[in-house]
């Protein structure tokens, strides 16, 4: 078992780069199925949901290369072969297989999404709008079957804002029938940078980024040349890990615009936030004010946020309330944070922390992907060596980590042990 091995309470110092965007990633690499010729995806960021997929689309019989960001593929002899179990089991946007495949094949069976547990993450609105599309979708043996003769163009509403669902019902729509008009759409920028793709590749949309996006279905899709966006999580963990940490760090390779919510909230706290055209300086920090944070639909604050925030409002004088309506279960990291020192309770979708509170370091827990990134600035900001467990959930959303933290000064490293830790309902 492998695990972070962190000496802390070392000011970091420099510039850090960041990826490209995990969230647009997993929904770009399903969509080049929808293709008649290959896709070329660049900036992609080397993790282990994209690998994931690259093993999908090669299951399929899709031609894949991957290699320094830079993603080839030729979907051309890909078939509907059912994919039940195995890999689709390893992460949660395996489910935009469901619309890609639908849309391209009339039909797909895809096994029920893994990733992280955050609680209950329904796939309703999903089935909702293939439905409305004309599927047909049942649940058999664990596995979504999805069947139609045709697919027809709908008015579909959306009865919560879904980035899982806006996606998947324009992948599946792209090459129906008619006019597909999606109401109370997500307007998350990842939804714009599918819908950039799609409409590279032949595809008509209209109003994404806004609550109503319109889809002209066409014949066929082609081949295209794509470029992702910025990792705009990964940029705001590393906002926040400079500002608990740093004594000057840049942040390279960002869209301030996609940052708002996080920016608005540390300046808040009394963080220096200066922005670039693509880049964003925090300065040291000398002192922290308490703030509560919501987590909303985009453009509000990030739900993927909140936890690594979490670390920063240890170190605020005062109390912190961090409510989030996204998630009820992500919350697990308080219960490792305050193995480390700090003084956190749950409460419902509320967590309550009282700081600051100097961090220890200790033998702690990733529960999921973005808990895994608190650890880390935890580990970062503590006395001594901390080892956190579990970190392939970290490497499924931050490409080469360790690396870019060196840069910066950190002292991490990746080790093989042969005792993990675990903690009961991960």
């Amino acid at each position: 078992m492998d695990v972070y091995k962190i000496n802390g309470h070392k000011r970091l110092q420099g510039t850090i780069k960041v990826s490209g965007a995990k969230n647009s990633a997993v929904a770009l690499i399903p969509a080049s199925i929808l293709a008649s010729s290959p896709v070329t995806i660049e900036g992609l960021p080397e993790i282990l949901d994209v690998w994931t997929l690259k093993s999908l689309l090669e299951e399929i019989g899709g031609q894949v290369t991957f290699e320094d960001g830079k993603m080839s593929i030729d979907p051309t002899a890909m078939i509907d072969m059912p994919l039940p179990n195995g890999n689709v089991k390893k992460l949660r946007a395996s489910y935009y297989l469901m619309g890609a495949m639908l849309g391209r094949f009339k039909q797909a069976v895809i096994g029920l999404p893994g990733g992280c547990y955050l609680g209950p993450r329904p796939i309703d609105q999903h089935i909702k709008g293939f439905e409305a599309l004309g599927a047909k979708v049942t649940n058999e043996h664990g596995a979504i079957y999805l069947r139609a003769d045709e697919l027809k163009g709908a008015k579909i509403y959306l009865d919560v804002s879904s980035v899982g669902a806006t996606i998947n019902i324009m992948l599946a729509a792209v090459l129906a029938t008619g006019q597909t008009i999606i109401e109370n759409a997500a307007k998350e920028p990842e939804i714009i940078d599918v819908a950039t793709l799609l409409t590279s590749m032949g595809a008509v949309i209209k109003g994404a980024g806004t609550n109503v996006i319109r889809i002209d279905g066409v014949d066929k899709l082609h081949g295209t040349q794509h470029t992702i966006i910025p990792d705009r999580i990964e940029a705001g963990t590393y906002m926040i890990m400079a500002a608990a940490i740093g004594d000057g760090i840049t942040v390279d390779n960002v869209i301030p615009l996609h940052l708002e919510p996080i920016t608005a909230k540390l300046r808040e706290m009394g963080v220096e936030v200066q922005e670039f055209e693509e880049k964003i300086h925090i300065p040291k920090v000398e002192k922290l004010k308490a703030v509560d944070i919501k987590t909303l639909v985009y453009p509000g604050f990030p739900t993927d946020l909140q936890q690594p925030f979490s670390v920063l409002q240890t170190q605020a004088e005062g109390m912190s309330v961090v409510t989030d309506t996204i998630y009820s279960a992500r919350f697990k990291h308080i219960a490792e944070l305050n193995s480390m020192g700090a003084k956190g309770k749950v409460e419902g979708r509320t967590s309550i922390i009282n700081g600051a509170t100097p961090l220890t370091a200790a033998s702690v827990v990733a529960t999921d992907l973005r808990a895994g990134a608190a650890l880390v600035i935890a580990g970062l900001v503590a006395q001594g060596e901390t080892e956190i467990h579990d970190v392939y959930h970290i490497e499924r959303g931050y490409s080469d980590l360790i690396d870019k933290l060196k840069l910066l000064g950190a002292n991490i490293e990746r080790k093989t042990i042969s005792n993990p830790l675990s903690r009961d309902g991960k």
